[in-house]
């Protein structure tokens, strides 16, 4: 590999991690908000101050195409239903189980990739997913507070991104990354919306703390980090996006512990960090062929 290529490498590397980074501490930054609102409604104004800050970032000078729409159409949707499900979730689950539950996503996407080629997953994405079933096991055990009504929806969160993280390695690279950030994130905040009016109440306690923790989750958290996620998977495969993508319920549990003093036992950390060895595992080895 030339120079360029290895810097290139590295900077979707970087990219990814800024975004990992961004979404790990907005697991805190939801909870916190929840406070003061009801969880769609949020979600739904997030996207949609999300969309309004990427339109300056995009070319505009054509239309959008067909194909553009669909793509962002596939994207949206499965972001509408994945954080729709993870902000409901967070009602009843606490940040640092959220995010290792939405981060078994990672292990799933090997997975779902090999599904949609049609060919047998290798050995070691069925051994990742058995590690990360009994991590998540140990992580919502009796002992650890049990199943929880916030759990069941995250664990619909993983399988959602999951599907999101294919979807990116595929779209992305026949589209504008900037464009395609636009319309899934409008797509997103359409979607949203729509659940906010069908099944929500909604209500808002507007304040200055409030306005802080909205304006985190849609800028950093949503328009910048799924613009750095499409430039950054134009250029590595679903595994790698997915071991980078591992470090994110590290840094929301390391957020939960410093902000919430929120405390994990022993058997949860080892659920997981088994979660994270599952991730891990996915990138080892060579990728399965047709």
């Amino acid at each position: 590999m030339n120079t360029t290529s290895s810097d290139a490498g590295a900077r979707s590397t970087g990219l990814l991690l800024l975004a990992t980074l961004a979404w790990g501490l907005s697991f805190v930054v939801v909870k916190q908000a929840l406070t003061a609102s009801t969880p769609l409604a949020f979600t739904a104004i997030r996207f949609g101050i999300g969309a309004a800050l990427l339109v300056p970032f995009a070319d505009w000078a054509r239309g959008v195409t067909a194909s553009e729409f669909r793509a962002g159409l596939v994207l949206g949707g499965l972001l509408a239903v994945g954080f729709a499900t993870q902000t409901i979730g967070l009602l009843y689950t606490t940040p640092a189980r959220s995010a290792f539950l939405v981060a078994s996503s990672a292990v799933l996407a090997p997975l779902l990739a090999a599904a949609l080629e049609r060919h047998r997953p290798a050995a070691r994405l069925l051994i990742a997913l058995g590690i990360a079933a009994v991590g998540i096991y140990l992580l919502t055990a009796p002992q650890g507070g049990g199943l929880n009504r916030g759990d069941i929806w995250t664990l619909g969160t993983a399988v959602s991104f999951a599907a999101q993280i294919v979807a990116v390695s595929r779209l992305s690279r026949q589209h504008d990354p900037a464009r395609l950030a636009w319309l899934e994130t409008v797509g997103t905040a359409l979607g949203v919306a729509l659940a906010t009016l069908l099944f929500e109440s909604p209500r808002i306690r507007w304040s200055p703390g409030f306005d802080l923790l909205l304006a985190y989750a849609a800028l950093p958290a949503t328009a910048l980090a799924l613009w750095w996620q499409l430039i950054a998977q134009r250029r590595m495969s679903t595994a790698k996006a997915a071991m980078v993508l591992c470090l994110e319920p590290a840094f929301a549990a390391l957020a939960s512990w410093v902000w919430l003093g929120e405390r994990l036992s022993v058997a949860q950390w080892v659920g997981g960090a088994l979660i994270v060895i599952g991730m891990l595992t996915t990138e080892f080895g060579p990728l399965p062929r047709r």
